[in-house]
């Protein structure tokens, strides 16, 4: 079905066919009995696929990569589409418009997108209502990805981040540090090795105080399990030297997070076979799809080696078919996730992957 649509949504604005996509989507399964279908059209379920990262379990290593759902409104939705997990956000304690229209292309010819979003979304609040209201799709594991508001100044950021994970802290599975987008400025000056590691040691902090004080309220009000410190990931990008990558496994180390996401987009624009102009004409923003699937395993491969297999990652990036799914996977991924290629290979692609992988 997607692909009999494809054509017609490419005639679209890449940010109004998304919104049409996703719309139509809801709309499509709150027809009685197409739920179901679509489960099982969609759906691809075998206990081998089933992993266990960061201490939580994941029925199967195929996630939603944030920026999809910003705002948590169609995630219930995406889990119908067979994902293991599903990350939302980029949310920042504050809504923002993000930046102006258009602020999303497609290269065709590349099998990518650019995107200058800005960390457009409603806010923190609004998130946290939303998963409140409608709660958790079966067994499917809910990642929070959190960033600063643009006019939060990079001193005050720390902030911003722990002020969506106070909020967050019940609600999702595990946490994303997002300080790698190429489209909010200086956000990426964030990952020196100095402010980074101030961050995240505040975050960790932060985790062990709102799990000790949610054991306590457990404990006394006999509300069930006890809570335990979420997982924190930390969101890197692909454009990062060798040098700083080695400061990135420090920084993991020294502070205890769970865990990597590589990569984000990047700013380069090689190797593009898009008419340069064409490029040029879109300007600035971060490049995500095929051109950026390779320098992904490439970073993936370099700090897996470098941890001796024992730091846990999750591949993204130019994932577009089963054999680039294996290729991050085989470079030592323990999960992966999806955007840029389900815009060109179609929702069918979570199915594939994971039919493939068992």
């Amino acid at each position: 079905m997607y692909q009999v649509l494809k054509p017609l949504l490419f005639k679209m604005a890449p940010e109004k066919a998304h919104g049409l996509t996703v719309q139509g989507l809801a709309a499509t399964l709150s027809i009685p009995g197409v739920s179901h279908a679509f489960r099982a059209t969609y759906r691809f379920e075998d206990e081998r696929l089933h992993r266990t990262v960061f201490g939580l379990p994941f029925p199967n290593p195929v996630g939603l990569a944030a920026g999809f759902d910003k705002d948590g409104k169609y995630y219930k939705n995406m889990s119908s589409l067979g994902f293991g997990f599903l990350e939302l956000g980029t949310v920042t304690p504050l809504p923002q418009a993000g930046n102006a229209q258009p602020r999303l292309f497609r290269l065709p010819q590349d099998r990518a997108l650019i995107n200058r979003m800005g960390f457009n979304n409603e806010g923190v609040d609004a998130l946290v209502s939303r998963l409140k209201k409608e709660g958790r799709p079966g067994n499917t594991i809910i990642g929070g990805n959190i960033g600063k508001n643009k006019v939060t100044p990079n001193e005050e950021a720390t902030e911003d981040y722990v002020k969506c994970f106070r909020k967050l802290f019940t609600l999702v599975d595990y946490f994303v540090v997002n300080v790698s987008s190429p489209n909010t400025p200086n956000l990426r000056a964030l990952q020196d090795r100095k402010p980074l590691t101030a961050l995240l040691s505040t975050l960790q902090s932060l985790n062990q105080e709102l799990a000790t004080t949610k054991q306590r309220t457990d404990q006394l009000g006999a509300l069930g399990t006890l809570t335990h410190p979420k997982p924190i990931l930390l969101k890197i990008a692909p454009d990062l030297t060798d040098g700083q990558l080695d400061d990135i496994l420090e920084i993991v180390k020294d502070t205890g997070i769970a865990g990597i996401i590589a990569t984000n987009t990047t700013i380069a624009r090689e190797p593009l076979t898009t008419d340069p102009e064409a490029v040029a004409a879109i300007g600035n923003g971060g490049l995500s799809g095929a051109p950026v699937r390779a320098r992904s395993t490439e970073v993936i491969r370099y700090l897996c080696d470098k941890s001796g297999g024992t730091l846990d990652i999750i591949g993204v990036g130019g994932i577009d078919s089963p054999a680039a799914a294996r290729e991050k996977l085989a470079a030592g991924a323990k999960l992966i996730q999806l955007y840029s290629g389900m815009v060109y290979y179609g929702p069918g692609l979570v199915r594939d992957i994971n039919r493939e992988l068992v």
